[in-house]
């Protein structure tokens, strides 16, 4: 029988936001804080963080979500750290930065993959790794630091994910964690192991004394130090758990233990996630990596079509909304504004379609955001429910691709940003013809880790055991079928600019290098 004194705490590491959240046993959330990770961009292409700023931020979370929990240190019986995967975080053999962080959307290594794919490495290594290549994944990273700062290499000794480095701080052991480094292609995910072949190919053999030992994420990892419990306000000897990549933390969240679950979590990332005990192998999926849960696989199929580009459009175009809300004291937000906009609109007052590539896309590398279809008779709030349908139509896109091999869900629990606005969860369940479930909390990806840490020092003895007792489910969307042909339209018109505009992107990026 578990007591409801007992805290987990969850951490998650996002490419933008440090958050801590502590939970009891039954997954309710008692507090929540969150910073802001300042990006370094030294050239074009180049996105990093500062390694001691970002460990600095975590030390401030956890010691604020203690102090407005108003518990005791000591009724913490778990740490779990999820974070952005991919990127690269190097530390020498005292635990100090090498150099800052590289995070997910850095583009540095783009040579590299394109040489490999030439190549056709990519589809002779798949059955192996199980995923497609990209820039900021540590195989190519670690490419382009050989080449350019062997100085940075020749000091580094371990090789870390975000949440693997943040861990390495609490705990001072250093290890890796499968669900992380199975979305890195660097290891047999077939195996759930490093594979000599696979380094070899990536011209990596000599550096896999990089690589920590790999463990499972309900695995203990260590326990709090007593300097990180000086850092953090923790208590020292506090279990720290293997911890898991962000969209594992996500499936875990919304309840996501079998395949009759799919999972979208549309924030700066859109990721649609499902899970199988038979892996996709397959050229034409984004992403197979292992979940936590042994002897499941997690398929993803994902880019950064989604809230990132209302952030954006909100940052550009609505400042003075913002700053005017603010002046009022308003209650609602500047996006509780947005989906007002929205909500003024219907599905057929407009065809304007937005592709939501303001921060990379699924289609072509050098392809662009754009706004197709206005004209002088158009209003904001119109473009602005034409950012949320593009946004909307870019994770059923993704989908759509997952659906291939796994069929239709039933029922699509959505996390992320959007869940924030009704108008735009509804959206997603008129665009999907689904029934929209929305789980309960504000921090699901510090609650996946702490649901995690909870199955780690055996409050439940299973994942399935730990979902049923502390997910629930707080609102729920259902499709108005009224809107399915307008929306089918409107997906089909988003589906042909995707075609016609193909030949387009090489020649804005000879354009834009004129300029």
């Amino acid at each position: 029988m578990t007591s409801l004194t007992q805290y987990l705490i969850g951490i998650d590491c996002g490419s933008t936001m440090i958050k801590a959240a502590v939970f009891d046993t039954a997954g309710k959330e008692h507090a929540a804080a969150s910073r802001k990770i300042e990006h370094i961009y030294l050239h074009p292409g180049w996105t990093e963080n500062d390694m001691n700023a970002l460990w600095n931020n975590v030390c401030e979370v956890i010691r604020e979500v203690i102090r407005q929990s108003n518990i005791s240190p000591q009724e913490i019986v778990s740490v779990t750290c999820t974070g952005h995967g991919n990127g690269l975080y190097l530390v020498d053999a005292e635990g100090r930065p090498v150099r800052n962080g590289i995070i997910s959307s850095d583009n540095r290594a783009r040579k590299y993959i394109e040489e490999w794919t030439r190549n056709n490495i990519p589809e002779r290594i798949m059955p192996k790794t199980m995923q497609n290549i990209w820039a900021a994944q540590p195989n190519a990273l670690l490419r382009w630091l050989i080449d350019n700062e062997p100085e940075t290499m020749s000091r580094a000794r371990y090789l870390f994910m975000v949440k693997d480095f943040v861990r390495y701080r609490l705990t001072g052991e250093a290890y890796m964690e499968l669900t992380d480094m199975s979305g890195t292609s660097l290891i047999n995910n077939a195996a759930a192991d490093y594979d000599d072949e696979v380094l070899e190919i990536w011209g990596l053999a000599d550096w896999k004394h990089l690589m920590p030992p790999l463990k499972r994420s309900a695995d203990i990892c260590g326990c709090v130090t007593p300097e990180a419990a000086e850092q953090t306000g923790l208590a020292e000897g506090t279990p720290v758990a293997g911890g898991m990549f962000d969209i594992d933390a996500c499936g875990l969240a919304v309840g996501m233990t079998d395949e009759t679950l799919f999972c979208m979590v549309a924030g700066t990332w859109g990721n649609n996630l499902s899970i199988s005990k038979i892996p996709v192998i397959d050229k034409e999926m984004f992403m197979t990596s292992c979940y936590s849960i042994d002897g499941y696989y997690l398929m993803l199929e994902g880019s950064a079509i989604s809230a990132g580009n209302l952030e954006w459009f909100v940052s550009q175009f609505f400042q003075s909304d913002k700053e005017l809300l603010q002046l009022r004291g308003a209650k609602e937000n500047i996006y509780d504004y947005c989906s007002f906009l929205v909500g003024e609109t219907q599905p057929d007052n407009t065809g304007i379609v937005f592709l939501p590539f303001l921060y990379g896309n699924p289609i072509h590398l050098d392809a662009k955001a754009c706004l197709f279809g206005l004209d002088g008779r158009h209003s904001r709030s119109q473009v602005m429910r034409a950012v949320f349908e593009g946004i909307c139509f870019g994770h059923r896109w993704h989908s759509e691709r997952l659906f291939r091999f796994r069929g239709r869900p039933q029922t699509i629990r959505l996390t992320g940003g959007a869940v924030n606005s009704p108008v735009w969860a509804q959206m997603f369940s008129d665009i999907f013809q689904l029934p929209i479930e929305i789980p309960t909390g504000t921090e699901l990806g510090c609650f996946g880790a702490a649901l995690c840490g909870a199955v780690a020092v055996g409050i439940y003895k299973t994942y399935s055991e730990a979902c049923e007792k502390m997910v629930t489910i707080n609102r729920r969307f259902d499709p108005n079928p009224k809107f399915a042909d307008i929306y089918e339209v409107k997906y089909q018109r988003y589906l042909k600019l995707l075609d016609v505009l193909l030949p387009v992107w090489g020649d804005l990026k000879t354009t834009e290098a004129t300029i």
